[in-house]
């Protein structure tokens, strides 16, 4: 994990508006949060609240139009396309609620991390990728692409591409809603065991099984906190 002091990811009086070509729709309007270290982070809020939006800037997909975003003790409001791009490649995980959209169809599970570590700029050894996968409950596994595996070990090789390399931040989309209740409950038991080791999660969810695991939340009601 980064070393670097302070919580894993913070927004300071954030406002973001999405522009068309009739009308401006504020999406967050002077949101400030932290999001710790070692935590599960829920967003939570009706549909059309701003948690994408906010996910999105964490995840150092977008930028605010004001306010100040800072992932793993980097600035990333004041960067271009190019820089939030190498910051994310470096230290930032995203997880799509879709398990298969995470994934590469052609490499093995094995591969999918060593692959992930090595865009992370990480040196991760062949014995630490299996430790791995054996304790997200996927070590027969490791030669198996993801049209081999249920939807609940592919967002389970997902989180072990999220966090291999230690990433300053974990940013998870409703990664239960394509799961049932025995995949979620195993997912989310691989999140907390990971959190507890100084993984930071910040998860958007509706799903009672997340919020239960979560350690903290974030609410938001018309791109405002709660």
């Amino acid at each position: 994990m980064t070393d670097v002091p302070g919580p894993a990811a913070a927004c300071r009086d954030v406002v973001k508006t999405y522009r068309t070509a009739t009308e401006s729709v504020p999406a967050l309007t002077d949101v400030t949060v932290d999001i710790p270290r070692a935590r599960v982070t829920c967003v939570v809020g009706p549909s059309g609240s701003g948690k994408s939006s906010l996910l999105r800037l964490l995840a150092c997909v977008d930028s605010p139009d004001a306010g100040t975003v800072h992932v793993g003790g980097h600035r990333v409001d004041d960067l271009g396309a190019r820089g939030r791009r190498r910051l994310r490649r470096r230290h930032v995980s995203y997880l799509f609620q879709r398990p298969g959209h995470n994934l590469l169809p052609y490499l093995t599970a094995t591969e999918q991390v060593r692959l992930a570590a090595d865009l992370r700029g990480a040196h991760v050894g062949d014995a630490e990728v299996a430790a791995l996968l054996e304790r997200l409950g996927l070590g027969d596994r490791g030669g198996h692409r993801p049209a081999q595996l249920s939807g609940g070990e592919q967002q389970r090789l997902a989180v072990a591409c999220g966090v291999v390399g230690g990433p300053a931040l974990v940013v998870a989309d409703e990664p239960t809603a394509e799961l049932d209740t025995a995949a979620a409950v195993r997912v989310l038991e691989a999140m907390e065991a990971l959190a507890a080791d100084g993984v930071a999660f910040v998860v958007s969810s509706h799903d009672p099984r997340v919020m239960a695991v979560a350690d903290g939340f974030v609410r938001l009601e018309q791109g405002r906190l709660a």
